[in-house]
C-alpha cells in the first residue's frame, strides 16, 4: 500500500474500524442475534468488516513509528508483526463464526458445529484462547511506541484509553459498544482529528 492511498485510507478506517465494532456489539444485545440467523450474520459480517479496517489502523500506526536504530526497526516491526498476526486469527475466527451460522439450521447444530471445528488440534489456541489476543497485545505496543519518546505522534492516553476499552470487553462482551467508543478517542489523533498526529508531519522509517 502507498504512502498516500494509506493516508486517505486511514481517517476512513480510524472512525469505520470502531463503529463496526460497535454495531457488532450492539447487535448482540437484541434477542435472537446469538442463533442462527440474520442477527448472527449480520452482527459478524459487521465485525469481519470492522477488522480488515484495522489492518489500516496498524499500518498507520506503524508508518508513525521512527525507530533508532536496527534494534528500533526491529521492535517496531514486532509490534506491527505482532498486531497482523492477532488479526489474521481473529479474521479466521470471525470467518468460522460466519459458516457456522451460515449452515447451522438450529442452535443444537450450530453447538455441534463449532464443537467439529473447536476439537481440531491446534484451533482453540490459535484462533480463539491465544492468537486473538495478540491484536491487543501488538495495537496497545504499537500505540505506546507511538506515544512515548521525543518523535511521539500521540498522547499518553491513547495507549491508556485502548487498554481500558481491552478490559471492558474481557469483562462483558455486552460492553464492547462502549469498548468501541474508546477505541475511536484512543485512534482520533492518529486521523488528524486533533491531538500531535493532527499538528505534525508524517514521520516514516527509513
Amino acid at each position: 500500500m502507498t504512502t498516500s492511498k494509506l493516508d486517505r485510507l486511514t481517517p476512513f478506517a480510524v472512525v469505520g474500524g470502531p463503529a463496526l465494532m460497535a454495531l457488532y456489539g450492539g447487535i448482540r444485545l437484541l434477542d435472537g442475534s446469538r442463533d442462527p440467523g440474520p442477527g448472527w450474520m449480520a452482527g459478524h459480517s459487521l465485525m469481519f468488516a470492522g477488522l480488515l479496517l484495522f489492518g489500516v489502523v496498524f499500518a498507520a500506526l506503524r508508518g508513525r513509528l521512527v525507530p533508532r536504530g536496527a534494534a528500533g526497526r526491529l521492535v517496531a516491526d514486532t509490534a506491527a508483526g505482532v498486531a497482523f498476526a492477532g488479526l489474521a486469527a481473529s479474521l479466521v475466527q470471525i470467518g468460522i463464526d460466519l459458516y457456522v451460522g451460515a449452515v447451522a439450521v438450529d442452535k443444537a447444530d450450530q453447538h455441534r458445529l463449532f464443537d467439529a471445528v473447536q476439537s481440531r488440534p491446534g484451533v482453540l489456541p490459535a484462533f480463539y484462547s491465544v492468537g486473538p489476543l495478540l491484536f491487543y497485545v501488538g495495537l496497545l505496543a504499537l500505540l505506546v511506541a507511538a506515544s512515548t519518546g521525543r518523535a511521539r505522534t500521540l498522547r499518553w492516553w491513547s495507549p491508556v484509553l485502548v487498554l481500558a476499552g481491552t478490559v471492558l470487553a474481557s469483562a462483558d462482551l455486552a460492553l464492547i459498544p462502549a469498548t468501541a467508543a474508546l477505541y475511536l478517542a484512543a485512534l482520533a489523533p492518529l486521523a488528524g482529528f486533533g491531538g500531535p498526529a493532527g499538528r505534525v508531519a508524517r514521520l516514516r522509517a527509513s
